[in-house]
């Protein structure tokens, strides 16, 4: 498995047993939980604010300074039914927040706290996140006072934000802007395991002497963690083996190692872990929990369950001696000390410091007459005992204003990460500074109507088929990733490393029509450029099909610089398989046509859309090096239905080319047994499945001819705005901004 392309294939080649895209679900975790799938069929919408809510509209009208005074209020406004550690919730949000974000991984752009998905199953339910159903319980008053001013996903991490300025940690901004969904997202792959972690038959994903990788897409290390197990691998306390795991999954979230050691060091500044007591009193995660509970789980029957009593992760103790302050002392502990391994009383294995000085002690949580022994897990004893990250943390020791800077910068990084561009932020504490790794693009111009139709003549003139000009630009626009904002033609990154070197765009090729379209192009931007090219290919195909149609086309996009391009960041995202230009990089673990639907989704597809794209980029020609499956059409380069119609021919019958691969199709003639077609998977699914073929037979039926046409146009331009986030009609869409200083590496 490739960490840094994203390829999901068998991590050592071997075949790998076919698995779901999504693995277990909902309803397999929790199978009495009422399902309210049966309301969403239809196309009808869970969101109670309705498609024509304009989020960005509403946070702008908030009173942003009023609502961070409440939420600074609430820090030391314990409650007897939570009471705060220390008298204080800081470090009880800050995991909140810390949370909410460290699902995001970049393989596919999924997780992440974009949509406050920590408010339902799995994740308000899995281990990692016991407890924090009280952190988002104390939250409500607040929520309820802003309304739809401020959505959960923002005020989860604007609350996080707050913790650390109000226990004097530094800060480097916030962006608002994640607006919320109300069901749970059911695109995202967790992963296969039957049980959560801490279950004997969940093992690490990490197995080196069972030649056992970390699957990609996934980033946690077992199922049911945000990051690590902080006992160490499997349970193990092995500060080693887990500095291994800490990078792999930190790596796979889009974190360098110095960023790393400064997330750990400045997190576990603040705050405590919870094992006060036996683990086997704490009762069903929210979800499965009694109705009379209300939504909120893990009830404690050591004695009063909360405050002292709190059993969590079954680890306890601080690791700091100021846990509700801003310091040195993490460093200053972890190093100054030698640790012994010992058991918490929740019998977890953590470590403690010999012979540890008076003025080093904790407070305890809830009775400050009293000092307690501090205390670092084994993932903590990782960033001492693995060379590299000693040497990264040693740095931060000598210089605690470096520290600073790298912890604010890295905790915003984390936060913000699934957000996408720079563009899309909102609210008075965005920062100035534009940081590469959020993919900025300069601000474009539109251009005349006048250089738009000379474009477009010259372009049609130039020697390279309809196709190849589909093919480009399908290319450059369909890299976005609704997941995460990132990608999409805005930019034209694919004339950039790594994208124009990346297989499934036939570097070659597109080398050749990019650079035909440069020479071509005067004063369009080279991203406007390369999708009015692919525009008016479908123009004119059409038009050879009969159809007389206008494609829209809204100039105004950038070119970003290879100078602003993280290379690395960008290479995680080439695609392993695209069934729209029917790419097969290699054999899944996943089938072949629920590639496509994984594709499907982070365009933010329908079911008639996707079905509607690949027949029409079928016979267009887009296929990967011109490959001849799925070109079910004597007429190729013509915008027509002829995919669907051919597909469903009931004189064709189909045979599999290789059986151990079952990936080639060969369609004959029923009669005369002559070969008519070629296909893959992808292609004979919309014959295959019900529910596409009841789609795909709309398109081939007589009269519906210039309905396909149509469609797939609407569908085309859908994609090739994917990531205008300067368009009213995109429902992502923001007031435009640009770049107005020099990015930092």
């Amino acid at each position: 498995m490739d960490a840094k392309t994203g390829d999901m294939s068998c991590p050592m080649g071997k075949p790998a047993a076919t698995r779901s895209l999504l693995g277990r679900t909902n309803r397999d975790w929790w199978p009495e939980s009422l399902s309210l799938e049966v309301l969403n069929q239809g196309g009808l919408s869970p969101d109670p604010m309705g498609d024509a809510f304009d989020y960005a509209e509403a946070f702008n009208d908030l009173d942003y300074n009023a609502l961070k005074a409440d939420l600074k209020a609430l820090m030391t406004d314990s409650q007897a039914w939570w009471p705060a550690d220390y008298g204080n919730y800081g470090g009880l949000f800050i995991r909140m927040a810390w949370h909410a974000a460290g699902t995001y991984r970049t393989a596919d752009g999924r997780g992440g706290a974009n949509s406050g998905q920590q408010r339902f199953a799995p994740l308000n339910s899995w281990p990692d996140n016991g407890n924090l159903d009280k952190a988002r319980r104390l939250l409500w008053p607040i929520k309820r006072k802003y309304g739809k001013n401020i959505s959960w996903a923002d005020l989860f991490i604007l609350t996080g934000n707050v913790a650390i300025e109000t226990m004097g940690g530094p800060i480097f901004g916030f962006g608002g802007g994640r607006r919320d969904v109300f069901e749970p997202e059911r695109d995202i792959y967790w992963g296969t395991e039957e049980q959560f972690v801490g279950h004997p038959d969940n093992k690490t994903r990490i197995l080196p002497e069972e030649e056992l990788e970390l699957e990609n897409p996934l980033a946690a290390i077992q199922m049911g963690l945000i990051y690590v197990n902080p006992e160490g691998p499997g349970g193990v306390p092995d500060p080693l083996q887990s500095a291994r795991d800490i990078k792999v999954t930190f790596e796979r979230m889009a974190m360098n190692h110095e960023e790393i050691v400064a997330l750990t060091v400045g997190g576990h500044t603040f705050g405590k872990c919870h094992g006060a007591g036996d683990p086997s009193l704490v009762n069903a995660a929210p979800e499965a929990a009694d109705i009379s509970m209300q939504g909120l789980g893990w009830a404690n029957d050591f004695e009063s369950g909360f405050g002292g009593h709190t059993t969590t992760s079954g680890i306890e103790g601080s690791w700091v001696n100021t846990p509700t302050q801003w310091s040195e002392n993490y460093l200053r502990l972890l190093f100054d000390y030698e640790y012994e391994l010992v058991r918490s009383p929740a019998g977890a294995q953590q470590w403690q410091p010999i012979n540890q000085k008076p003025e080093d002690l904790a407070p305890a949580a809830h009775d400050a007459a009293l000092r307690v022994p501090t205390m670092m897990t084994t993932a903590d004893m990782a960033l001492k005992m693995d060379p590299e990250f000693r040497v990264i943390s040693l740095k931060f020791r000598e210089d605690h204003e470096a520290l600073k800077d790298a912890f604010a910068r890295a905790w915003f990084k984390l936060t913000h990460r699934d957000m996408g561009p720079k563009v899309r932020y909102l609210g008075p504490e965005v920062p100035e500074e534009t940081l590469i790794w959020q993919d900025p693009v300069p601000l474009g111009k539109t251009p005349a109507d006048g250089d738009v139709a000379a474009f477009k003549k010259a372009i049609l003139g130039a020697e390279f088929t309809l196709g190849q000009l589909v093919k480009t630009a399908w290319a450059s626009a369909s890299s976005y990733r609704r997941s995460d904002h990132r990608g999409g033609a805005n930019g034209a990154r694919v004339r950039l490393a790594p994208q124009k070197d990346w297989t499934v765009n036939d570097p070659a090729e597109l080398g050749a029509v990019l650079a035909k379209i440069d020479g071509l192009r005067g004063s369009l931007s080279m991203a406007d450029a390369i999708v009015l090219a692919g525009t008016a290919a479908v123009e004119k195909a059409a038009r050879d099909a009969g159809f007389t149609i206008e494609v829209p086309f809204k100039g105004g996009r950038g070119d970003a610089t290879q100078e602003w391009t993280d290379a690395d960041s960008f290479a995680v995202m080439e695609p392993p398989a695209d069934g729209f230009r029917n790419y097969l990089k290699t054999k899944h673990s996943v089938k072949t046509e629920e590639l496509l639907l994984d594709r499907a989704s982070l365009l933010g597809l329908s079911v008639p859309e996707m079905t509607v794209l690949v027949g029409g980029l079928r016979v267009l020609g887009a296929n990967h090096k011109d490959a001849p499956e799925g070109v079910f059409t004597d007429r190729k380069g013509q915008l027509t239905n002829d995919f669907f119609v051919n597909l469903l021919d009931n004189d064709t019958f189909w045979k599999v080319v290789d059986e151990s691969a079952d990936e080639e199709f060969i369609g004959y003639d029923r009669g005369g047994k002559q070969e008519k077609w070629r296909a893959t998977r992808t292609d004979l699914i919309f014959g295959a499945n019900s529910q596409l073929r009841a789609v795909a037979e709309v398109y081939a039926e007589v009269g519906n001819e210039e309905k396909f046409v149509r469609d797939f146009v609407s569908a085309w331009t859908k994609v090739m705005n994917a990531d205008r986030f300067d368009l009213p009609q995109n429902p992502d869409s923001v007031e435009p901004a640009g770049i107005a200083e020099p990015v930092t590496q």
